[in-house]
């Protein structure tokens, strides 16, 4: 590492942190952790293994934080737009989504699988996010990532769910990239963006918000839990595309719940402009 001042989180039970981020990464897995096996009933995140491992101070200036099926890593930022990638646990969580999303459909990172793998990290994210501050689907501000940008930066978030494209502007060529309709969906070769995965991301982000806005009160009691039931879905493929992601949930829908929230969960896709076969 770069860095001689890193800190591996391994164990839960672990009561020592070496420094006050660690300490503040360590805090975030635990409510993490809990949330998971409270609210979704999932005990393991990663499907088998209970141990996650984090490094933090990754890197020089590195503006960014990742999963690599080892452990999640947190760059400082760059100091010049980011602060810290440890400092907003909806980021945390959105990391270790990363590997409980390989555990189930194992989404393929690249075109609209990547996008989906991206966006149900973003939901598991801001789910995390309302859990610990009570929040419900329509109090919630649905804004992830509001404390990676630096103070003297004049951006509130990195993205929003509500509104996909419109988390941050500081100038033309620096601007939240991301679309939240099918309309706006952006076609781009693999060499950019894995072909737009962080982009087009935006279009489910908006269909799980606008499902849990429709229903109401906390977003995992029924929302997530559907968007979580289609990620398990064995019909769902690595190479999933957001029709057939769409048509998972609404089955997941009727499912665990009934044709009336079935009939909801169809009409957030049919609001993002997916054309759905009506069921």
């Amino acid at each position: 590492m770069p860095h001689d001042d890193y800190a591996v989180i391994m164990r839960e039970e672990d009561t020592h942190a070496p420094s006050e981020p660690a300490g503040q990464v360590f805090n975030s897995i635990g409510i993490i952790r809990t949330f998971f096996k409270e609210k979704l009933n999932i005990d393991q995140i990663f499907g088998c293994s209970a141990d996650i491992n984090a490094v933090i101070h990754y890197g020089t200036n590195y503006a960014n934080a990742f999963w690599n099926s080892q452990a999640i890593f947190f760059g400082d930022g760059d100091g010049i737009v980011f602060g810290p990638f440890y400092n907003d646990i909806d980021i945390i969580a959105h990391e270790l989504a990363h590997g409980f999303i390989s555990s189930k459909a194992d989404f393929r990172y690249t075109y609209q699988s990547g996008a989906l793998n991206e966006s149900v990290a973003d939901v598991l994210g801001i789910m995390v996010k309302q859990y610990l501050n009570n929040g419900t689907a329509d109090t919630s501000n649905w804004l992830l990532g509001e404390n990676l940008f630096i103070d003297q930066i004049n951006a509130p978030a990195l993205r929003s769910m509500i509104n996909p494209g419109d988390a941050y502007y500081l100038s033309d060529d620096v601007r939240d990239p991301q679309v939240g309709h099918m309309s706006q969906y952006q076609d781009l070769p693999i060499f950019i963006d894995n072909g737009g995965v962080h982009i087009n991301s935006g279009i489910p982000n908006r269909a799980f918000y606008l499902l849990a806005k429709s229903l109401g009160g906390y977003t995992w009691d029924i929302a997530g839990k559907i968007w979580l039931e289609a990620v398990s879905d064995n019909n769902v493929t690595k190479r999933a595309n957001f029709i057939e992601f769409a048509n998972a949930t609404i089955r997941a829908a009727k499912k665990l719940f009934d044709d009336n929230i079935a009939q909801k969960t169809q009409q957030s896709w049919l609001d993002v402009g997916l054309v759905l076969k009506l069921q």
